[in-house]
């Protein structure tokens, strides 16, 4: 509050401005605006402990808030079959799969350019059951344990899967051999570190090849088994049966090419009587493999 010295008595009195009891509207009403406080963000707060108090609340405060708005939707949606009107529809949720844009290189199902393609690409002979596929896995010349163990599970879930160890031999002599031993396709496993971290598949005997990065990785044995459930269930333990193949949203042209690619390495009469199923899902170009019953 801003005081000047009075002429009167020597006493001190009020200087108009901003909070003076005559810069009040006619009802009484002053003119001045209220000026909402900033929400104080978690990240400016340099004190840990008061930067997760104030998370805690915010936290807190989004949870209630969250509740009250699910519990005036399902007011409202009660009211409605009350009344016999149409519930509210329900929100959906904003995520990257359901606002991407039109791809123009999708595949429709009425292309026929692309099943003409398809009957005349390296894959159709096997994809028709004319030729049985052969695949021969090996790794890079100087690998890990962790390399051979990957190689392991491939021949565990692929079936006509051979390992063989690579030694000091060069891929074009592997190539020349696996093309004299009738192999359809060469899978090799690369590894840094002590860890897989690539993969290459070979489409013999002219191609394609391609070449995929390996992350998050997880080994059928790093999987957490119950030892008392596994006497009964047989539980982690691969059959010999040969699994079916599940490949999810390999829409575009190249993936349903690489769908084929990876669809030539593995039969084309399942056994379902044995459960086996193997997933290779597709999302947003990275490559989800599952092998599960």
């Amino acid at each position: 509050m801003d005081l000047a010295k009075g002429d009167n008595m020597g006493g001190w009195v009020k200087r108009k401005g901003a909070g003076s009891d005559h810069d009040d509207d006619v009802d009484g009403k002053p003119k001045g605006k209220k000026i909402k406080k900033d929400k104080t963000l978690p990240s400016m707060i340099k004190n840990k402990e008061k930067r997760s108090e104030v998370y805690s609340k915010l936290k807190r405060e989004k949870r209630i808030e969250k509740r009250k708005q699910a519990k005036a939707r399902e007011v409202a949606i009660q009211r409605a079959l009350e009344l016999g009107e149409e519930p509210p529809q329900k929100s959906v949720p904003r995520t990257i799969e359901n606002t991407r844009e039109v791809d123009e290189t999708i595949c429709r199902p009425d292309d026929e350019e692309l099943f003409a393609a398809n009957n005349a690409d390296e894959f159709s002979g096997i994809l028709k059951q004319e030729i049985i596929p052969k695949i021969l896995i090996t790794t890079n010349r100087f690998n890990s344990t962790r390399g051979p163990a990957l190689c392991d599970e491939l021949v565990s879930v692929i079936p006509n899967a051979h390992f063989y160890k690579r030694g000091t031999y060069e891929l074009k002599k592997i190539v020349e051999y696996a093309k004299n031993k009738d192999f359809t396709s060469i899978i090799v496993v690369h590894t840094n570190r002590r860890e897989p971290d690539a993969m290459l598949i070979i489409g013999l005997p002219d191609g394609p090849t391609a070449h995929f990065k390996l992350s998050n990785l997880i080994l059928r044995k790093d999987i957490k088994i119950d030892t008392q459930m596994q006497a009964y269930t047989n539980h982690g333990n691969p059959t010999s049966h040969k699994p079916e193949l599940v490949l999810n949203n390999f829409t575009t042209t190249i993936g349903h090419r690489v769908g084929r690619m990876i669809q030539s390495l593995f039969h084309q009469d399942p056994n379902f009587r044995g459960r086996r199923v193997v997933t290779f899902h597709n999302q947003r170009d990275f490559i989800f493999f599952r092998h599960h019953r």
